[in-house]
């Protein structure tokens, strides 16, 4: 099949198929396959005849009701039509063939979107974050009918609305439902959504249980993780050059994501991080970690028009999307090197590992939290507690027992 021409269908539209043959060249250039491609064009290639058959015009051209209508006919149901019309249709919106639909948001929606505008624009969260915030704000405004029905919340909604909550999630969830309402709480206030500031009447989730030590690697083990992760085909070069910011410069999962080509300046042999809240931070392009993703550029990342530098292997070759993927990366290398620690383990463990490493080798916290890129030393001193050789070096012993060492 690989070299036959893609059919690009029999209507006398030029343009349509031209079009056609535009989209189908983005899906090439998004990584998708021939038989993909060539699918997509017999599916969609009826639907520019019927098109032409019904005397339709590009600007009166309707996503629902005309794929609606042309898989109104049995034998079209068959197929997966749908997904491929949507695509195409969404193509040439994007491309300016056909006008933007303008959609009005309701109520509700428009209030959250304003919401989420403001945590970016205004707080500088990051999209992780404003995603989980986003998740609390939905369920509050859909609960309470905001904002028609913002004269109703008060104190006491507010902590039967938590308590509600908590019957179905896990106290960490809860904590970060009560964190996004608070937020947002103190959002609807400023523009006068509700009349009073109510973020005070969010109570405090209590999580009262011994919060267990980080785990952390010995330098062996990280040696061991390096020297044992993959290092051939695409996933092997992509995955291996993100070890190397994790283990070397301790990278967060989200700063792993948001790094773009334009972050790398070879020349000066320094990276440009993208840290919490849209902060900026240069550190040393260290030689490994070069090498290694000098390697993934020019043998594994592939064309693309995306600008971040870790793509997805699958098509469409879009940035990765969640920092899940890069812990999941992360606990295949130490699966794989043999020292996975037991519990809950992600990417955080090679940051929390180079923290105590510098502290072991007579590093400041100081020197620690410019390295980690923390804004407040108090949160570097966190990261002292995982030092156990050192603590005891310094701990005092308790009246009437001997000091094991």
């Amino acid at each position: 099949m690989s070299g036959q021409p893609i059919p690009l269908g029999s209507s006398c539209d030029p343009d349509l198929d031209q079009h056609l043959a535009a989209f189908l060249a983005s899906l090439a250039q998004a990584g998708y396959a021939e038989k993909t491609r060539r699918d997509k064009a017999h599916r969609i290639a009826p639907f520019i005849q019927w098109i032409r058959d019904n005397e339709v015009k590009l600007g009166e051209i309707d996503d629902d009701a005309c794929i609606d209508a042309f898989l109104a006919c049995p034998a079209r149901r068959r197929y997966n039509h749908r997904c491929a019309l949507q695509a195409f249709l969404a193509y040439l919106r994007a491309v300016e063939i056909l006008p933007q639909r303008r959609v009005e948001p309701s109520p509700p929606a428009a209030l959250c979107q304003r919401y989420l505008a403001h945590l970016s624009a205004q707080q500088g969260l990051s999209a992780h974050s404003i995603a989980a915030y986003a998740i609390s704000a939905r369920g509050f405004i859909t609960a309470m009918q905001l904002p028609e029905q913002a004269a109703h919340v008060d104190a006491l909604v507010i902590r039967r609305y938590i308590l509600d909550v908590s019957q179905d999630h896990a106290v960490a969830t809860v904590k970060l439902y009560a964190a996004g309402l608070r937020s947002f709480l103190r959002f609807c206030f400023l523009p006068g959504v509700i009349a009073r500031d109510f973020s005070p009447a969010v109570p405090p989730i209590g999580h009262w249980q011994r919060k267990p030590m980080p785990a952390v690697l010995t330098d062996e083990a990280i040696e061991r993780v390096l020297a044992t992760a993959e290092r051939s085909g695409a996933r092997g070069w992509r995955d291996f050059a993100i070890l190397q910011l994790l283990a070397r410069l301790g990278f967060r999962a989200s700063e792993v994501l948001a790094l773009r080509l334009e972050d790398l300046h070879w020349e000066s042999g320094e990276l440009l991080v993208r840290g919490k809240g849209n902060q900026l931070e240069r550190l040393p392009l260290l030689e490994e970690v070069g090498a290694s993703i000098a390697q993934y550029l020019c043998r594994g990342r592939g064309e693309s028009d995306s600008r971040h530098l870790f793509l997805s292997l699958k098509a469409p070759r879009i940035a990765l999307q969640d920092p899940s993927t890069v812990s999941a990366i992360a606990r295949c290398a130490l699966t794989r090197a043999g020292v996975l620690p037991s519990g809950r383990v992600g990417a955080h463990i090679f940051r929390y590992s180079l923290a105590t490493r510098m502290l072991r080798h007579g590093a400041s916290l100081a020197e620690i939290a410019q390295i980690l890129r923390h804004r407040r030393i108090d949160t570097t001193q966190g990261y002292a507690k995982v030092d156990l050789a050192g603590l005891r070096r310094i701990a005092q012993a308790w009246p009437g027992l001997e000091v094991v060492q």
